[in-house]
This record gives structure tokens, C-alpha cells and sequence, in this order.
């Protein structure tokens, strides 16, 4: 006889599926995937960002609802200032690389947060104003997803999507 799984198992499995993979959509992976340098200042019919802009915001919110979930004390960086970098592109490809890598291993750290949270997912923090590991899980989501078709917009633009 298979035993059943308990819901939130199947929730925090769900959250997992939904910050990896999109489902509905391409990846954030998947649309940071395969950018040539030379593209990532580019901004396309006057858009306000490029890539590398965007990539280094997701990274930074990320970071900080991963650092808000997890520290008390911890404080967010000013806005806007705090979430957006001035430079239209990364000094090096290595900056590149390291920003890519940074948002897989923050959102990693993440998820292993939802894994060990159990049936305190839903508990409000004692800090914030009333959020819960579940709403972060669903604000991250959700904005990586936005800015995720932000970037494949971007990229279509510059014949770089879809080849």
C-alpha cells in the first residue's frame, strides 16, 4: 500500500517546481542561458534597462528575501539604489558568470529554507509586517518570472532568442 504524501511535502515540492523550472514559462535559467557579452549593455528601442541591469536586480531582491527569510536583524538595502546598478554592463565576463551563479546558489539556499520550514511555511515572521515563508516563496516566484520575460523581450529584440 503507498503512503500518502502529507500536503505540505507536496507544497514545498510545488514552490521547488515553480522557483526551477517557471512551468508556464521559460526559466529564469533558461532566459539568462547563452547571452553573449557584447549584448549584456545593450537596451533595445529605448528600454530603461539591459540585461545585465536586470540580471543584477534579480540577483539583489533575491538576495534580500532570501536574507530577510532567514535573519531577523537583517536589513534591506535603501531603495532603488540598493537594487539597481548604475553601470548598463558587468566589468568582466567573470562578473557575468559570478551574478549568474550567485542567483542559482541564493535561490538554492531558498529553497533549502522552504525544505526545513515544515508546517511553519505559513507562520508569520516575528519581524516585517505579517510575511511568511510561503509569501516570500510566491514574491519570489513572481518577480523572477517578470523580469525573466523581461530579459527574453531584450533578447528578441537583439535576434538573440529562439536561434
Amino acid at each position: 500500500m503507498q503512503t500518502k504524501k502529507p500536503e505540505i511535502d507536496i507544497l514545498i515540492e510545488n514552490l521547488e517546481d515553480l522557483l526551477n523550472k517557471g512551468n508556464a514559462h521559460v526559466s529564469l535559467d533558461k532566459a539568462l542561458d547563452n547571452i553573449a557579452f557584447e549584448l549584456l549593455d545593450k537596451k533595445p528601442g529605448g528600454l530603461p534597462y539591459s540585461i545585465w541591469q536586470l540580471a543584477w536586480h534579480i540577483r539583489a531582491a533575491q538576495l534580500d528575501i532570501l536574507e530577510f527569510s532567514r535573519n531577523p536583524k537583517y536589513i534591506s538595502p535603501k531603495w532603488p539604489e540598493g537594487y539597481w546598478p548604475s553601470e548598463t554592463k558587468p566589468n568582466s565576463e567573470k562578473e557575468w558568470k559570478t551574478c549568474i551563479q550567485q542567483i542559482k546558489s541564493d535561490r538554492k539556499e531558498f529553497i533549502g529554507l522552504l525544505k526545513h520550514a515544515g508546517n511553519e511555511i505559513y507562520k508569520p515572521f516575528e519581524h516585517g509586517s505579517g510575511q511568511s515563508l510561503l509569501k516570500e516563496a510566491l514574491v519570489l516566484a513572481d518577480h523572477n518570472a517578470y523580469h525573466a520575460g523581461e530579459i527574453i523581450i531584450i533578447r528578441r529584440l537583439l535576434n538573440d532568442w529562439g536561434k
